[in-house]
């Protein structure tokens, strides 16, 4: 027997949850999230500030992918699987920026306060100049 699917209204967007890992999402609009530059991410893994989580797919992250980042695949993606941040901010990042903007609604959507994304993604991350691991 299918669960009855539960409503939660939120401030600035209607959000549907239908059992756990069957959010449904890409109705949402931009909601409250930070743009960090490559800079400020790079600054903040290094201070021990920052839990960088990609979600790109594996494929894409066996290429390169930046040090000291977890993957979280947006494709399998569920906010209640991530490890705690034991105090650290929590940015998403992907290639361009788009789906780590689509990972901080989702886990916004199931109550986390995780607003923050790398800005243009590893693309952004390597046009500054910074390291990426192959």
């Amino acid at each position: 027997m299918r669960p009855e699917p539960v409503i939660f209204e939120r401030k600035w967007r209607p959000i549907a949850v239908i059992g756990k890992g069957h959010l449904m999402y890409g109705l949402f609009g931009r909601g409250s999230i930070q743009d960090l530059t490559p800079e400020e991410v790079a600054e903040g893994l290094a201070a021990g500030k920052i839990m960088l989580i990609d979600v790109r797919e594996p494929n894409e992250t066996a290429r390169e992918r930046i040090g000291g980042s977890l993957l979280a695949p947006l494709s399998q993606f569920d906010p209640v699987d991530l490890p705690d941040p034991q105090g650290r901010m929590v940015v998403f990042t992907c290639a361009s920026g788009v789906r780590s903007i689509k990972a901080a609604e989702i886990a916004q959507a199931a109550g986390l306060a995780y607003d923050a994304h790398l800005a243009g993604g590893i693309k952004s991350w390597k046009a500054a100049g910074l390291p990426v691991e192959i």
